[in-house]
């Protein structure tokens, strides 16, 4: 049976706890998963996997003559939620940041809306701010990763490697951005992340950030989001 079949895509969910991660979750793959009022509800990520709507697959089933269409699917995992020192594994973050590891890209639900009755780790949302925060765990997590790279790899490219010697300096200039808390697709070409694509890296993954505001924002269409926040962005109430 000849058949058209497109590519399917991974999604990680993630921000700090109780911004809206699994709501969303819910709202893009109709399952039902915990929401509840306290840090840590997710501990496993919970996943979905949703179909992409494609009209385009009608005609090029027609011009293939393909008996059946599989369309493109997306796979989201709610992961749950990091908090500052999440990569020396406050809040279990080491085991949460495995989970960002195995997705092709990210969406960071940052909270903008207010609800005292809806905890915030920090004691209020500041969307900057902690945007900062997951910026940098997942920089300080990759950091780890290429420390551990580069210490391997030093012994061969002192004995004349020169395959080791060209990764180690890519290891060492990608090292010295992170120390800043730059990510790796800001400071490495494209051809030296290839390079050290097995590292898995976080920090080389496309982000979307939706931003979660109050309902009210939704219906007036002011949003209240700061322009010098970063995007590319959704804006949404969850």
């Amino acid at each position: 049976m000849v058949r058209w079949q497109a590519m399917s895509f991974s999604i990680g969910i993630v921000g700090l706890p109780n911004v809206g991660k699994s709501t969303l979750f819910k709202a893009l793959t109709r399952k039902n998963v915990l929401i509840a009022n306290y840090p840590f509800a997710t501990i496993d990520p919970n996943v979905g996997v949703v179909e992409v709507p494609d009209s385009r697959l009608a005609e090029l089933a027609r011009i293939s003559k393909s008996e059946k269409i599989i369309p493109t699917t997306i796979e989201f995992y709610d992961i749950a939620g990091l908090v500052a020192g999440a990569h020396k594994g406050e809040g279990l973050g080491n085991q949460f940041l495995a989970h960002i590891r195995e997705v092709d890209a990210i969406v960071q639900v940052v909270r903008v809306f207010s609800d005292p009755q809806v905890i915030h780790v920090s004691g209020k949302p500041d969307p900057k701010s902690d945007i900062e925060v997951i910026s940098i765990e997942l920089a300080m997590a990759d950091l780890k990763t290429v420390e551990k790279r580069l210490h391997d790899v030093l012994g061969e490219a002192k004995s004349g490697d020169k395959e080791a010697a060209k990764i180690r300096a890519i290891l060492e200039k990608l090292k010295a951005g992170l120390n800043q808390g730059q990510w790796a697709r800001g400071v490495l070409s494209e051809a030296e992340q290839t390079a050290i694509r097995d590292l898995h890296l976080l920090t080389v993954k496309p982000v979307l950030y939706v931003y979660n505001i109050d309902e009210s924002g939704i219906m007036s269409q002011e949003s209240g989001i700061d322009a010098s926040l970063p995007g590319p962005r959704v804006v949404v109430s969850a």
